[in-house]
């Protein structure tokens, strides 16, 4: 068996990975603008601007940050190089993980090999998958450690998916969720709320043998909503939608980053029931921040804002340690100003019009 090498990172370092809908000027439908787009990246910022899944959405990548400011600072530099290139094309940035309008069928694959084999696999399934996300790495120093953070953190990622939910629509119909990307994800293959791994040999042995049955070629075809990535040495959050703002995004890479500290210093490591898990997630997708949550431990019920309080107030002390406290203390802003699927769906019932509903929702992405 080839060994899996955990790459050990020595503090909790962040990279935040967001996937951004391009968009035609005129008819704000998604638009295969990627194949011009990256021609247009300097070849210094290729491993911050790359290719996604389908032309009409990009990926922009932080590099290795020490700081919530550091990803600020580096985010805003990507995101504003982008939409100035989107723009000269005639085009613009839409950031939340579902288009309203757009027809999945009508998408282009990205001319990589890696993704028509993902595509040819998942067959419809994967021409319905036009989703973008919010992916946050935390570097973790020990393999061990990544592992009962990766356990332990399932309890929280409802949570963390109920703050961002973005996804109430999908090809002009309203789904009557909060988060319709998180049920596409869930229809994938080795995707969803992953079980819990005993050590990091377990871990080592299952990626061996999907490995050797041809499941998967790298670590990177697991879409769990949390997974360890060896190459990187981090434990990489998955599960969030794209919040529709810079602040937002900036709020929730701030309690991942507190909450997987917290976490790495954890000596309890009591095991949750998977159901319990998977009706929490539930709850989050179908409801949002008005959704139910349960004590996976105990069964007792409170409202999803109670238990998003409770996870800031057990974060806070640790935002202090990182000095991340301001970033960490618009967690409560959001249950203020609700969450992009919110938003989203009062701009429509007001206007009953996707595409000022689209414009209006991109104005707020920076302020």
């Amino acid at each position: 068996m080839e060994e899996l090498i955990f790459h050990k990172s020595p503090a909790p370092t962040i990279g935040v990975e967001l996937e951004i809908q391009l968009l035609d000027g005129e008819t704000y439908e998604l638009s295969p603008l990627a194949p011009q787009v990256l021609t247009m990246v300097p070849e210094t910022l290729t491993e911050r601007i790359k290719p996604e899944f389908i032309q009409s959405m990009v990926e922009i990548n932080t590099g290795i940050c020490s700081t919530v400011a550091d990803v600020e600072r580096d985010l805003n530099a990507s995101y504003t190089m982008l939409a100035d290139m989107v723009g000269s094309l005639g085009g613009s940035l839409y950031c939340v993980s579902l288009h309203p309008f757009s027809r999945g069928l009508d998408q282009v694959v990205s001319d990589k090999s890696r993704y028509k084999r993902i595509m040819d696999d998942l067959q419809l399934i994967g021409r319905r998958f036009i989703t973008q996300g919010l992916h946050v790495h935390i570097g973790i120093d020990d393999e061990e450690k990544v592992i009962r953070v990766n356990n332990n953190i399932r309890i929280y990622l409802p949570i963390l998916l109920a703050l961002t939910t973005s996804s109430p629509f999908y090809e002009a119909e309203d789904t009557g969720l909060m988060s319709y990307r998180s049920k596409l994800f869930d229809a994938l293959p080795l995707a969803g709320m992953p079980d819990s791994l005993d050590n990091w040999e377990e871990f080592e042995n299952l990626i061996s043998l999907l490995k050797q049955s041809a499941i998967i070629d790298t670590v990177k075809d697991i879409w769990w909503d949390v997974r360890p990535h060896p190459d990187f040495g981090t434990i990489e959050i998955r599960i969030c939608d794209l919040p529709y703002s810079m602040r937002d995004i900036l709020a929730i890479v701030a309690l991942v980053q507190a909450l997987v500290l917290s976490l790495a210093e954890q000596d309890e490591h009591p095991e949750p029931h998977i159901q319990v898990l998977r009706t929490n997630k539930w709850q989050a997708a179908r409801y949002g921040l008005d959704g139910v949550y349960v004590d996976p431990f105990y069964g007792k019920k409170c409202s999803m804002k109670e238990a998003i309080m409770n996870l800031y107030t057990h974060a806070k002390p640790f935002a202090e340690m990182l000095n991340s406290t301001p970033y960490l203390d618009e967690v409560p802003e959001i249950l203020k100003r609700s969450t992009g699927a919110h938003i989203q769906r009062n701009q429509y019932k007001k206007t009953n019009d996707f595409k000022k509903m689209i414009k209006y929702t991109q104005g707020l992405f920076l302020q």
